[in-house]
């Protein structure tokens, strides 16, 4: 599986074999588990695990309320509170299902700017990155369909003015807002409702199966690891001195990591469930009475304030305005410019133009992408807040730099920055921080 140069499964008895040659998942499971894995891993390398844990919690949790649930404009609200009042546990899996959702999306902005700070978007990484950003805009599309589906006046509302973006697109608008509703006049109803169930129960299975060609994708390239250096590759020997087996070192560290994450996570179900909900959710839906302030989740918020941060006074929008001869309005380009904060993400194996690939050796990117972390997070409390007094401007400032840093930045970094001396080898790293190779795990 890995091109690291390791022992490969090699079967005993006469069944194994017999099932080796028919159906090799016996050797395939071997190889998955004792993969050579860099053996400085630090503790930002256990969110897969906590990533593969909630789309299990997810699907599971998932399956159980679809059992439940209504699909209908007049019964779907009811049914929810079916679930809450009536089913055995129905409260408690609801929970997990909801919370369970801003753990998947704590988990995936983490593994990101993780894989941000150590350039594991860099060769020969970059399939496994794109798949990766795959992974994580299907995750928000399923985030954005299950929305809907409580009825709810906050679900209800958000859905009608994130769907209502799509007609801010010249020419084919319209079309594309019908087709989503399912309504000549672009409103939420049940066709919508329809769609939205079918879809959002339809991708976590979507997504489970890019999980896998993720998976397989960074087990051909081998893992990343905090100093960007590449496992020697000459022979089994010069291997091992870098790296120890996923089984049972990592193993054991990424179930430690995850208890102590699922600590926090039980602590939140049981004692404060509805924290990062939405008390307006609990209002059945109401076409006829519009929530004051329409906030989505919090995992949205970043993006959320950078679609509404370019208003027609921005210049950049109004300059848009006149070079496409008024098609390029404000509201298309907030819609622009919140996709295109995602898309660059996704281009930064081809924005960094760094010859040093974790930001450990890279004095200068430390600052910036601090900053870009701090950014992210100012964004998500602005996107939280109202649209008027000082946060537009606030969210313009944090949409500015977001751009800057990936287009300007990153670029100009490899240019004029002046890396620290790497280590030769992942063993000369292991040795510096934890004494002579003893065979023992990473920290």
């Amino acid at each position: 599986m890995s091109g690291i140069p390791h022992d490969h499964y090699e079967p005993k008895g006469a069944f194994t074999k017999g099932l080796e040659r028919r159906l090799p998942v016996l050797g395939l499971l071997y190889d998955t588990l004792m993969i050579p894995t860099p053996k400085n891993l630090n503790w930002m390398w256990i969110w897969g695990i906590v990533l593969v844990f909630a789309l299990v919690l997810q699907i599971a949790t998932g399956v159980v309320l679809v059992m439940h649930y209504t699909p209908h404009v007049d019964l779907a609200f009811a049914s929810v509170e079916h679930i809450m009042r009536d089913v055995n546990g129905g409260h408690m899996i609801r929970y997990f299902h909801m919370n369970g959702a801003s753990l998947f999306f704590i988990a995936v902005y983490a593994h990101i700017f993780r894989g941000l700070y150590y350039g594991s978007y860099k060769a020969p990484r970059e399939v496994t990155w794109i798949i990766g950003m795959l992974i994580y805009l299907l995750m928000m599309a399923t985030g954005f369909l299950g929305y809907v589906l409580p009825w709810g006046q906050m679900s209800f509302h958000g859905t009608a003015v994130i769907t209502g973006l799509f007609g801010a697109i010249p020419f084919v608008g319209d079309e594309i807002q019908v087709w989503l509703l399912g309504t000549p006049n672009g409103s939420v109803g049940q066709p919508a409702l329809n769609r939205f169930f079918s879809l959002h129960y339809l991708l976590p299975f979507v997504i489970a199966g890019l999980v896998i060609v993720h998976v397989w994708a960074f087990h051909t390239t081998g893992n990343n690891n905090p100093t960007g250096v590449e496992v020697r590759r000459g022979s089994k020997e010069e291997a091992q001195k870098d790296t120890l087996p996923f089984w049972p070192y990592f193993v054991i560290k990424d179930l430690f990591a995850l208890a102590v994450i699922l600590v926090v996570f039980m602590a939140i179900v049981g004692f404060m469930p509805n924290y990062l909900g939405h008390p307006d959710n609990y209002i059945p839906a109401d076409p006829l009475v519009t929530p004051s302030h329409i906030v989505p989740e919090w995992y949205f918020l970043p993006f959320y304030a950078i679609l509404r941060s370019f208003t027609a006074d921005v210049w950049a929008v109004q300059f848009a305005n006149w070079i496409s001869f008024g098609i390029i309005d404000a509201k298309f380009f907030g819609v622009l410019a919140m996709f295109g904060a995602i898309i660059v993400i996704a281009l930064a194996p081809w924005l960094d133009t760094s010859s040093v690939r974790s930001g450990r050796y890279r004095p200068m990117f430390k600052w910036w992408f601090a900053l870009l972390v701090v950014d992210f997070f100012v964004l998500m409390w602005v996107g939280a807040m109202p649209a008027e007094g000082i946060y537009p401007i606030i969210a313009l400032i944090g949409a500015s730099y977001w751009f800057a840093y990936f287009l300007i930045i990153l670029p100009l970094l490899g240019i004029i920055e002046k890396p620290l001396p790497q280590p030769a080898t992942i063993e000369d790293d292991f040795n510096a921080h934890y004494g002579k190779s003893s065979g023992t795990p990473a920290e």
